[in-house]
């Protein structure tokens, strides 16, 4: 009796299980930005003040001071709108942040988003991405009811809206990285409103917004000369109004040079104090 073997081939081995693939840096910015925009969107008490006050305060300052700006043909529904195109990139960027990240601090939010795999590159990248989105819509909407019922004509030529692009790029980047800096400085459960608000409203009201700078005490205009916010309004002036009224700035010129180079320095100074003083949680917390 003959037994016949069979010879088994040994099965191949099971291939190696491969690990999850972290997403790429773009991906996390990405998801992290259209998260920020979603939440501010869906928060609409937050999404109405941040269009609507800049448009009624623009339209009341308008109103009430009408007519032309002493010496000159432009009329206050004209300077107004530079005002308040300087005001609207601030106060969506260092008021803004100042007082959302401090809230995210108080409440613990920013030390488990720190615990987490996103860099904080993509965190800081999303707050940038609302920054952007609120003040390009509040912009977008000063510059149409501007033009529509209060005179202000819009430049014809690449030249004035290339030097709005470099004047906007460099006073979002630099209130941001100021209003992320002092935003470490708030303590409390409040948010700190009153810390963020009041010293950004007198800021306003002798950085040429509200006032004409030229009608302002000297020590305020020195005062002003070293913060961002006279530039930026001095910058817009600049921009939308006749190169004639350059005559009623303090020098009589627009300085555009020295505008870019202030904010530039500007932008510099915030992010050095960024990486100094930015913390992810409370100092309590330890």
């Amino acid at each position: 009796m003959t037994t016949v073997q069979t010879s088994t081939r040994p099965s191949a081995a099971a291939p190696p299980r491969r690990e999850a693939r972290r997403p790429s840096l773009l991906r996390m910015v990405r998801a992290r930005a259209v998260l920020e925009i979603k939440q501010f969107y869906r928060s609409k008490g937050q999404m109405l003040l941040s269009f609507s006050l800049p448009l009624i305060m623009y339209i009341l300052f308008s109103t009430i001071f009408s007519g032309d700006i002493d010496g000159t043909s432009v009329t206050a529904g004209q300077l107004y709108a530079t005002g308040m195109l300087a005001m609207g990139v601030a106060a969506t960027s260092f008021q803004s942040l100042a007082l959302q990240v401090s809230l995210e601090r108080q409440n613990g939010a920013l030390k488990r988003l720190r615990g987490t795999p996103m860099p904080p590159t993509a965190y800081f990248a999303g707050k940038i991405a609302v920054v952007l989105v609120t003040s390009l819509g509040q912009a977008a909407v000063l510059l149409i009811v501007g033009s529509a019922f209060f005179h202000l004509h819009l430049p014809t030529g690449a030249g004035p809206w290339v030097n709005f692009l470099w004047l906007y790029a460099l006073g979002i980047a630099g209130c941001s990285l100021l209003g992320l800096a002092f935003s470490t400085l708030i303590k409390g459960d409040n948010g700190g409103g009153p810390m963020v608000v009041l010293p950004f409203m007198v800021v306003q009201f002798i950085s040429g917004v509200f006032i004409p700078f030229q009608e302002l005490p000297h020590y305020l205009q020195q005062v002003a000369a070293v913060l961002p916010l006279k530039w930026l309004a001095q910058g817009m002036r600049s921009v939308f109004l006749p190169h004639a009224y350059a005559a009623n700035e303090v020098t009589g010129q627009w300085e555009t040079g020295r505008t870019a180079l202030v904010l530039g320095a500007w932008v510099v100074g915030g992010l050095v104090l960024c990486l100094l003083t930015f913390r992810w949680k409370n100092r309590d917390d330890g």
